[in-house]
């Protein structure tokens, strides 16, 4: 380090050990006509673990509760949302920017199928074009005036996932899970990722987590036993709830009424959220 070296990096040539690297912003701005109170991330460490389900859930919880809710869908090569809701009309815009679809009672909706000829089109992109996608949901969608938009994520930790952690003010994630004991290392990458990228985990929830059988009324852990107690130990975290298997879970997501859904494991959640919009942080 030279001796009239006055801490400025970035004007400085010297290749010095203690130069100080800057830091890249990469956040986008939200679309101007657009504000969104709270944004919470719902990510997984693999695929087919719930994680759609949970987002749709706790989208209709609190909508039910009276917040103005939304989903992006960030699942880009496998959106699910739109079916879940019996959504089949397209996203429409103007020279300001696209707009959501709404669903049945109210919640704002942005996925890629909505912006696809027809459902089943596969999207055959590169990680660069479906992370710049999500980008765009976020920058070129009219939200409104949103409390809570869910972000379903696409499982892993790869280009999307670092994207919209880099990209969108997260205020907190959701991690869903499912009782096998590989499952529980995957999700421990998840976790350590949102932690390297310093975004708040409010949870864990697990999905699958038994089946109680209608003849005799015990619970069955079909996928052997839950090791979330263990994660959440391991990282200090709450166990926000334990979803069972349950027909007409999967049945109101064919019909698309997951809307009509009723049951009570999130009421937790939406406790711990409803505080957040409150002015409370969300722990």
């Amino acid at each position: 380090m030279s001796e009239s070296c006055n801490q400025n990096c970035s004007s400085c040539s010297e290749d010095c050990e203690e130069r100080k690297e800057q830091k890249i912003d990469f956040s986008e701005k939200l679309n101007q006509m657009s504000s969104v109170k709270k944004v919470i991330g719902v990510i997984s460490g693999k695929g087919g673990v719930g994680k759609s389900l949970v987002t749709s859930i706790l989208a209709v919880i609190m909508n039910r509760m009276g917040y103005h809710t939304a989903i992006l869908d960030a699942d880009v090569t496998g959106p699910s949302i739109p079916k879940a809701f019996g959504i089949k009309g397209k996203a429409e815009g103007n020279e300001f920017g696209l707009f959501p679809v709404k669903s049945k009672t109210g919640i704002d909706i942005m996925s890629v199928n909505l912006l696809l000829e027809n459902d089943t089109d596969p999207v055959v992109w590169r990680g660069p074009i479906i992370a710049g996608t999500v980008k765009q949901f976020w920058t070129d969608v009219i939200w409104g005036d949103v409390d809570f938009m869910f972000i379903d994520m696409p499982p892993g930790t790869g280009d999307v996932p670092l994207t919209v952690f880099q990209s969108i003010a997260v205020d907190g994630i959701i991690v869903v899970t499912s009782p096998q004991e590989l499952v529980s290392m995957i999700v421990s990458k998840a976790v350590k990722m949102a932690e390297m990228m310093n975004i708040p985990i409010i949870g864990l929830v697990e999905n699958m987590s038994y089946f109680t059988c209608p003849d005799n009324g015990k619970d069955y852990h079909i996928f052997g036993d839950s090791h979330i107690e263990e994660i959440a130990e391991k990282h200090r975290l709450k166990v926000l709830a334990k979803l069972p298997i349950d027909p007409k879970i999967s049945a109101a997501c064919d019909k698309g009424m997951i809307e009509l859904f009723d049951e009570n494991w999130f009421d937790s959640v939406a406790k711990i959220l409803s505080e957040g919009i409150e002015g409370k942080e969300i722990e």
